[in-house]
């Protein structure tokens, strides 16, 4: 059973950068049937995909959170990380990990996650 666990500070202060690690556990990272996502739940708002990294360490992210996201990996730890710059109050959120399965209708598509982390609360606050 896969299982994945966030980790990372809950307060970060505007205009920093905030950091989120997630530590993978059942399956590897680099399984090529599989992207590793970050998705985010602002209180009152609904869930919002930032970005996945996929088996072979490619990278995509939402448009509108582009300029500012960044997706990493450590496979010797089995761990990818989330890292936001110049982070303001709206980005006070839930924030979790998930894998996402590969599917194959004509092309290659990731869907939507089948395995979630608990989430971590972040909140952007001086």
């Amino acid at each position: 059973q896969v299982q994945l666990q966030e980790s990372g500070p809950g307060l970060v202060k505007p205009s920093q950068t905030l950091s989120l690690t997630c530590t993978v556990s059942g399956g590897s990272i680099t399984t090529s049937y599989y992207a590793w996502s970050w998705i985010r739940h602002p209180t009152g708002k609904g869930l919002e995909w930032m970005g996945i990294i996929a088996y072979d360490g490619s990278t995509y992210y939402s448009p509108s959170l582009k300029s500012r996201t960044s997706i990493s990996r450590d496979t010797s730890k089995n761990q990818f990380s989330l890292q936001v710059s110049s982070v303001t109050p709206e980005d006070t959120a839930v924030y979790y990990c998930a894998r996402a399965p590969r599917a194959y209708s004509g092309n290659y598509y990731y869907t939507g996650p089948d395995y979630w982390g608990q989430g971590t609360q972040v909140t952007v606050s001086s």
